[in-house]
């Protein structure tokens, strides 16, 4: 009984200890959570050509690419904020159609909803030209009459499906404009003015500030800026801060930074910052609560200037091949490096560039190739080849790689 006792009580000890030292242990990590060095899964880039009605969807992390018959070459590319879909601009043929991933968000993990194919709504206004994407809604500027057209994810895949149009009065001009969270719009109503609107067209707020030559523009949800000349006579840069209740007003650019507009205006969601960006000039750090405008880069050679996926860093590529990565939280510069070939400044088409926190990719016209570039190491470089004279991009999907 001795023996038997003093064997039950060292088997016990046993597997306490073993116990004991599993809980000590860091768990190991589920496959989705182990960083492979690869892109996350359910990231996709989209991929225009110059001559091609054909694109290219790329899944880097298999370094993998499928074509997809499109209308007509050279469309313009825009991710909705949903992440899903895509869309497909042919602003000369007045029309908009909407490509689908298949992949479908859901807080913590991703669906895959079928094989990636072309929703069935269109959009037919005249010469569209700005699109926005908020939530589920996506809204286009026709410029051929200044109306807006609107459409709702949950109709995408409606047999026969078109946006609906919103006829707020306008002239016909290049216009911009921006969701707000209320539900109205703020719009331009020509070069020199913007109002709100309801999605009935009725004006919600009228224009209480002129300004001048109006281009670029971006939203936080609450307040919207626009690039502009802020004196009616064209003489002043800055922006025009637009509040979703009305209110109005301009920032300056900084002294001595002459007549020239901020053209692309950004807001970078996970930095909660705007962006200006001037192909003479740089890079500006748009300050709306300290009304200031303040350089993150100056210079005349920036030709690509974009938010990475996540809206947490900025991305500048430069004439002579370089990189720079500044961090939007403190404005501070975390990398620079060589990554392509000298641009010549003449190009019509010259390189593009979109990034997510892993990699930077760069679309080259001249070699047919989507560059993709790791962000922590510039030296390692995949080069998939996609079509003649790749001219676009666009980032679509999740950063994620969390399935059910």
């Amino acid at each position: 009984m001795t023996n038997r006792s003093t064997f039950t009580k060292l088997a016990l000890s046993l597997i306490a200890a073993v116990a004991i030292s599993s809980c000590n242990q860091d768990p190991e990590p589920e496959p989705n959570n182990l960083d492979d060095g690869k892109e996350f899964k359910y990231v996709r880039v989209l991929v225009a050509d110059e001559v091609s009605s054909q694109l290219t969807q790329l899944n880097p992390s298999t370094a993998t690419t499928s074509t997809i018959n499109a209308k007509y070459p050279l469309a313009t590319l825009y991710p909705t904020a949903s992440g899903r879909f895509s869309a497909v601009m042919y602003g000369t043929n007045n029309l908009v159609e909407f490509f689908d991933t298949g992949l479908e968000y859901h807080g913590d993990h991703v669906d895959v909803k079928g094989t990636p194919k072309w929703a069935a709504i269109t959009s037919t206004g005249a010469r569209p030209s700005h699109f926005k994407s908020k939530g589920t809604e996506s809204v286009i500027f026709n410029d051929g009459d200044g109306t807006l057209s609107v459409g709702n994810e949950a109709n995408f895949h409606t047999a026969g499906a078109t946006f609906s149009v919103i006829n707020a009065g306008l002239q016909p001009h290049h216009g911009a404009m921006a969701q707000f969270d209320n539900g109205t719009y703020a719009i331009t109503e020509g070069l020199n003015r913007v109002r709100i609107i309801d999605k009935a067209g009725k004006t919600v707020h009228a224009s209480t500030v002129e300004v001048a030559r109006i281009h670029g523009n971006a939203t936080d949800g609450t307040n919207a800026v626009f690039g502009s000349f802020t004196s009616p006579e064209a003489t002043v840069g800055g922006v025009l801060v637009v509040n979703q209740n009305g209110q109005q007003r301009t920032i300056p650019n900084p002294d001595g930074f002459g007549a020239v507009r901020l053209g692309t205006v950004y807001y970078a969601k996970g930095a909660n910052k705007f962006i200006g960006y001037g192909a003479t000039k740089g890079a500006y750090l748009i300050d709306i609560t300290a009304n200031r405008i303040t350089p993150i880069y100056e210079g005349e050679d920036a030709f690509q200037c974009k938010v990475d996926y996540a809206g947490k860093n900025l991305l500048l590529l430069t004439l002579d091949g370089k990189l720079r990565i500044y961090d939007l939280a403190t404005g501070t510069l975390k990398k620079e490096g060589s990554v392509i070939s000298a641009v010549a400044s003449g190009d019509t088409y010259k390189p593009v560039l979109e990034a997510t926190s892993k990699f930077a990719y760069i679309a080259v016209p001249a070699l047919g190739e989507v560059h993709q570039i790791n962000l922590t190491n510039f030296s390692e470089v995949v080069k998939h080849k996609v079509s003649a004279k790749p001219v676009r991009l666009a980032l679509l999907g999740f950063e994620t790689n969390e399935s059910h």
